[in-house]
């Protein structure tokens, strides 16, 4: 795992090494084990490393003989199903990051149809006159672009555009881009090409990016869910199909030359990437769970600490208290660049620095889940008729009729809009075009972006085997019923689990995982809602006086959640649009003098 950044010139001539310099330096933490430089006509090319795999022989830039040169971020996996894809004597010696270089020979422009894995790649062909940019399909691993008028610039996070001088800006601040905004407020994250800094875009996933002359000429886009509807299956054969996809991606995942772990909840999806942990690996698992005591939020350390018990884990089991969320805060919105107002950040960030200093440089977790076997409540809304209680996707922002916007927030459902029709393949039953809504973005821009930016923050790469192409195939076309039955969703998944761990009790209805933010809020409401209001980026959204009175209310679902919107956004504008990043808690941040 890695931070990748450079630049292509308009002109020809040899890319600003000072930009380039400034972008390294702003990804070091993606990478603190070593630096790779390139530099040929009009491109140039950094990388910051974070040793995983071939730890004394995989440096980059990586090289092919007829003279491209490639810096990635991520992992390529399964060099059995590439072998024949290879020239003689490669698949012996190459590294991961080598298998796109070759196979970009032999198959061009769609050498990413033969990748499996996470990644984000810039290849450099100087005979062709290109830069190739490209993204895995699930968005697992980042990357962003700006085009200056000077050339095009792309690097693993926004920050490294931004300090690399690239990146828009006015009075000496990045400009933000107001309806990226209007959906962060409303969804907690934003959509599509577009991020909340004016000029900074992203590579969509599973994107391929051609720049010839520093513009932009080509673009395409493979998928990551098949396509088509339902087929028809029984459930033995389902769970047949899946143990063999999920066994697979599970032990590739783990492909390491250092110590790994993995994130354990008390629910389904964690539960189930340990149980296959376990049955791979000879030695115990390290599982790292975390919970907060002192709260009316669930806590899930019971639950994990049985699985862990009954599958042989090592657990680690972390608290995760008031003063945490008061001190850590800053920090996180700080690493958010890319923002996702979501508060699982809280608990992610924790668990990766500790396990970082529990000596732990790669993490499995579970994301993808829901998304793939439909775990959400929301999809069982979204199929019933609005008669029986059905709702739109994602229908109510996250601070309407709340009474403190000033105006309404134009735009923020366009992209969830645009998002569902492209979802809408023919054959695609309700339930799978909102699974398929939601890996477009909320995947991505929320969940994926939360999991690298908080590990990255310490320096551990992030794993995610459900997304995985033949995991996605057993798990996207599995019948409705297969999905969803008796209210319950990723009935399968749970099926699974129930064979392997029934100690887990799947099939029990728990509380969804929630973090006691409106909780903690309201107890320092009266102290923190002036000085939230008082912050430019909400002054100039609310009306005076009430986001005062909100914050006294947070105690209540709606307003604590609307509460925790605000606040996180207040730290986030300050730090990234106001550029005041002085250091300190939540209250020092927000109480300090410009």
């Amino acid at each position: 795992m890695c931070g990748i950044a450079g630049f292509m010139t308009l002109s020809g001539e040899a890319p600003p090494v000072g930009g380039l310099a400034a972008m390294e330096a702003a990804l070091q933490h993606r990478g603190p084990d070593g630096y790779g430089h390139y530099r040929a006509g009009d491109v140039g090319m950094v990388q910051t490393r974070l040793a995983i795999i071939d730890l004394a022989t995989g440096d980059q830039p990586l090289y092919e003989p007829a003279g491209a040169a490639l810096v990635a971020n991520g992992e390529i996996y399964n060099y059995i199903e590439l072998k024949q894809d290879l020239p003689a004597g490669v698949f012996a010696t190459a590294s991961d990051c080598e298998v796109p270089l070759h196979l970009y020979r032999r198959y061009g422009m769609d050498f990413t149809r033969h990748l499996r894995g996470m990644y984000a790649i810039a290849l450099h062909d100087p005979g062709a006159g290109r830069l190739i940019l490209a993204r895995d399909p699930f968005g697992i691993k980042p990357l962003y672009y700006v085009e200056t008028p000077l050339g095009l610039a792309f690097a693993s996070e926004p920050q490294a555009l931004i300090r690399g001088g690239f990146a828009p800006m006015r009075d000496g601040a990045p400009s933000l881009n107001l309806p990226a905004r209007n959906e962060l407020l409303q969804l907690q994250f934003t959509t599509g090409r577009e991020t909340i800094f004016q000029g900074v875009h992203r590579v969509l996933p599973g994107e391929t990016v051609v720049v010839a002359r520093g513009r932009i000429v080509e673009r395409r886009r493979i998928a990551a869910l098949p396509t088509g509807g339902a087929r028809p299956q029984s459930e033995s054969d389902a769970l047949a199909t899946f143990d063999r996809a999920f066994a697979d991606s599970v032990l590739i995942h783990q492909r390491a030359d250092v110590p790994y772990g993995m994130f354990l909840s008390g629910g389904i999806d964690s539960t189930a990437v340990l149980a296959m942990m376990a049955r791979l690996n000879e030695r115990p698992v390290q599982a790292f769970t975390i919970g907060f005591s002192h709260t009316d939020a669930a806590d899930e350390r019971a639950a994990a600490r049985t699985v862990a018990r009954t599958l042989g884990a090592e657990h680690v089991e972390v608290e995760f208290r008031e003063g945490d969320f008061w001190q850590s805060l800053p920090a996180i919105a700080r690493t958010l660049d890319d923002p996702a107002a979501d508060y699982a950040v809280l608990p992610t960030y924790k668990l990766a620095e500790t396990a970082r200093a529990a000596g732990l440089k790669v993490i499995l977790s579970g994301e993808g889940g829901d998304e793939l076997f439909a775990g959400y409540g929301r999809y069982r809304s979204v199929t019933r008729p609005w008669w029986l209680g059905g709702k739109l996707l994602r229908g109510h922002g996250n601070l309407e009729d709340l009474g403190v916007l000033r105006t309404e927030l134009a735009g923020w459902r366009d992209g969830i809009q645009a998002a569902e029709l492209a979802a809408a393949a023919p054959g695609r039953s309700r339930l799978q075009v909102a699974q398929a809504t939601d890996c477009a973005d909320w995947l991505p821009n929320d969940l994926l972006t939360k999991l690298d930016r908080c590990l990255m923050a310490h320096g551990v790469e992030g794993r995610t085997p459900f997304l995985d192409r033949a995991v996605a195939q057993a798990a996207f076309r599995l019948p409705d019923e297969l999905k969803v039955r008796k209210r319950l969703g990723k009935w399968l998944l749970r099926r699974w689990v129930e064979q392997h761990v029934p100690q887990a009790q799947p099939m029990a209805r728990k509380r969804g995982f929630t973090v006691p933010v409106g909780e903690w809020i309201a107890r320092r409401g009266a102290q923190l809602g002036p000085l939230v209001a008082a912050q430019p980026g909400i002054a100039e959204l609310c009306v005076p006086g009430t986001v005062a009175t909100l914050f006294r209310e947070a105690d209540k679902k709606r307003a604590g959640f609307a509460t925790w919107t605000l606040l996180f956004y207040a730290l986030w504008h300050r730090q990234h649009i106001e550029r005041r990043a002085n250091g300190g808690d939540v209250f020092t941040i927000l109480g300090a003098r410009a």
